[in-house]
């Protein structure tokens, strides 16, 4: 193990002063603390809150009764009440008490506790339909973040009388979202006529096509007397051949089951959907075919099925889920067919057709098919953006990537904001590796500051060694803006040293870590991956023997030396396997190198570092790989001091032979 000499320290120690206020102190010890380390009544809190994530009322009284001198009054309060107001399923109690909740939001009001409260008995209120009193709280729920609650705020609406279909539309589609409350607004909307019975079979296959069957079995109900049975629904998700071969009635129910077997079919094998879905597909109406090949389409897209842009070209006038519409864009980026890439994008959903992503390669349609004009003004909207297609629309119009002017801040607007409760809770949180409560703290704390003020605590996150806190704050800022604290670069001479040793740019080695940790050296991810640069221990240990480390301990893994001589050697090794290609290493890195292999053996053609990245199958490495690059081009003009150029860093990726 490496000398803890050698050890950079991130942490906030934390010391309870009076009960409630705490402060940063000594820099000496690991943020990340074990159970074990952990005062008897820290560990009986920590335990607390695990027993009311799971709704275990009982335990969590029992845990509270220990904890009666406990510095956060607040939260030991909430742990207890939140199991009153859930089931051990998550589903809403209808019968959760009024009288404790209420007086806990008026004990606590203006925390961000309590507002986390509202926003469970929200649910409550919606599920009781009680819309008076979910009116009255919903006025106060600060945050509003939760779909659920926004479902709910439109049924509230719906019930005096209001038509709220379209708001309702622009927020339904994400059925991983829906829970309890948009499967009620539906099913309320539909009876109410402000939802049609396509509209709700649309939302039943997006739900299929997503995977989340039982959700749109749920949604089944809103169909009324046009349900099918339990048993031909379950025939459609499971057993979809045996339901087609029953053959397709003239009504519409069988119509529509057709197509929900044909949306299952496609996510296992989109080849055999379109082979069987061309023998039925003369029985359905111009608009359902349009639909199912929408959606075959959509699921050989992101398998790489030869095809799918042709199956696309069938879907004209489906409405289809937003991804089938982000997918039938990128098919045609991927042949270079700038014609349909206009139409594609024009297609889309006003809400939808509006993300950057899309602004921007209609804009590049526009300008390849001779209109710099209209070009110039998509370009224009987006230019502005610190992000990937700001960057790329920046350099669109003609310029290179540069930072913008720096506002300084002083010792007195730190001094101004350091001492604020909510930042010392979250350090106590943080202290004991209560990243969620942490964040929710420190987040609360940042609501109405001006850029200077956001500034100011992306300072003090900084002199403490909360680099995570130090970026995600500086980039809120909207006119004033850091960018020496937006993209910081700890640990320099450690990455430095083991980025140059490995023959690799140092402002990637950043923009990597940028992505993968937020500089948390503590950072575990939901699958094992550690460190700063979140290495799988397989991937940790086969690198370890390469370089002569030997074996690893978990410890090791985390250490601040190792992880970035790992981690920098290991992106080095991808890189040398992918020509000297940025973008297809920073893929390797996340998803492992065969995969990148495979898309690019997949592409007709060579095409733009952009498109390529663009047409990443996999949503966590598509975003992954486009934020690296970005983050590197800003560090790159942090670091060097001059202009930058994303483009020239994307390159041109071939397909392999």
């Amino acid at each position: 193990m490496m000398s803890k000499s050698l050890v950079r320290v991130y942490r906030a120690v934390v010391a309870v002063i009076a009960g409630t206020v705490l402060v940063a102190c000594s820099s000496a010890a690991p943020l990340r603390q074990s159970t074990a380390d952990l005062s008897p009544d820290d560990q009986a809190f920590v335990a607390l809150r695990e027993a009311s994530r799971q709704n275990d009322e009982g335990q969590a009284a029992s845990l509270a009764a220990r904890l009666t001198a406990y510095p956060v009054p607040s939260y030991v309060e909430y742990f207890v009440l939140k199991p009153q107001l859930f089931d051990n399923s998550g589903h809403a109690n209808t019968d959760a008490p009024d009288d404790a909740i209420l007086a806990f939001l008026s004990k606590y009001d203006g925390l961000a506790i309590a507002d986390r409260l509202r926003n469970d008995y929200l649910l409550v209120l919606g599920a009781r339909h009680d819309w008076r009193n979910f009116d009255l709280q919903y006025k106060r729920f600060a945050l509003d973040d939760d779909t659920q609650v926004k479902c709910y705020a439109l049924e509230s609406r719906a019930s005096r009388g209001e038509n709220v279909g379209d708001a309702a539309r622009a927020l339904l589609i994400e059925p991983k979202n829906y829970g309890d409350a948009c499967v009620d607004l539906i099913s309320s909307l539909a009876g109410k006529n402000q939802l049609t019975t396509d509209e709700v079979w649309q939302q039943i296959r997006i739900a299929y096509e997503d995977n989340y069957v039982q959700i749109g079995n749920r949604l089944a109900d809103a169909l009324g007397t046009e349900r099918p049975d339990d048993t031909l629904l379950d025939m459609a998700a499971n057993k979809p051949p045996l339901l087609l071969a029953r053959g397709i009635g003239m009504n519409t129910p069988s119509h529509q089951l057709a197509l929900l077997a044909i949306t299952r079919m496609a996510r296992n094998d989109p080849a055999i959907a379109a082979a069987t879905y061309s023998s039925i597909v003369s029985a359905l109406a111009p608009q359902e075919r349009a639909i199912g090949w929408g959606t075959i389409a959509y699921q050989a897209s992101l398998k790489q099925v030869p095809g799918a842009v042709d199956w696309y070209r069938l879907s004209v006038g489906a409405p289809m889920s937003y991804p089938a519409y982000e997918w039938r864009v990128r098919a045609a980026l991927a042949i270079g067919d700038w014609t349909m890439v206009r139409w594609a994008t024009e297609s889309m959903p006003p809400t939808l057709r509006a993300r950057p992503a899309w602004i921007y390669w209609h804009g590049r349609a526009l300008k390849t098919l001779g209109d710099p004009v209209g070009a110039a003004a998509d370009f224009g909207l987006i230019a502005t953006r610190y992000d990937f297609y700001g960057q790329l629309a920046t350099e669109e119009l003609g310029s290179q990537i540069t930072l913008p002017p720096r506002t300084m801040v002083s010792a007195d607007d730190i001094r101004a904001v350091r001492d604020l409760p909510g930042l010392a809770l979250a350090q106590r949180f943080y202290a004991m590796n209560l990243r969620f409560e942490g964040n929710r703290e420190w987040n609360w704390t940042l609501r109405g500051m001006s850029d200077r003020q956001l500034l100011a605590v992306a300072s003090y996150a900084k002199s403490i060694e909360l680099y995570d806190r130090e970026v995600n704050t500086a980039d809120r800022t909207q006119q004033e803006h850091d960018f020496s604290l937006r993209y910081a670069t700890p640990f320099k001479d450690i990455v430095e040293r083991d980025a140059r040793q490995n023959d690799l740019d140092v402002e990637w080695a950043y923009g990597l870590i940028r992505q993968e940790s937020r500089f948390v050296i503590a950072a575990r991810s939901g699958v094992g991956a550690q460190g700063l640069m979140q290495l799988m221990p397989g991937t940790a240990t086969l690198v370890a023997r390469k370089i002569g480390l030997g074996s690893l301990s978990s410890d090791q893994m985390s250490d601040i030396n190792t992880n970035i001589l790992l981690g920098t050697t290991y992106l080095a090794m991808v890189y040398n396997q992918f020509d000297g290609s940025a973008v297809l290493a920073s893929a390797g890195y996340n998803a492992g190198p065969g995969r990148p292999k495979q898309w690019r053996a997949a592409l007709p053609k060579p095409v733009e570092g952009a498109i390529f990245a663009e047409t990443i199958p996999f949503t966590e490495t598509r975003d992954y790989v486009k934020n690296v690059l970005s983050n590197t081009v800003y560090y790159a003009a942090l670091l060097e001091g001059k202009p930058q150029s994303l483009k020239v860093r994307l390159g041109y990726i071939e397909p392999t032979d």
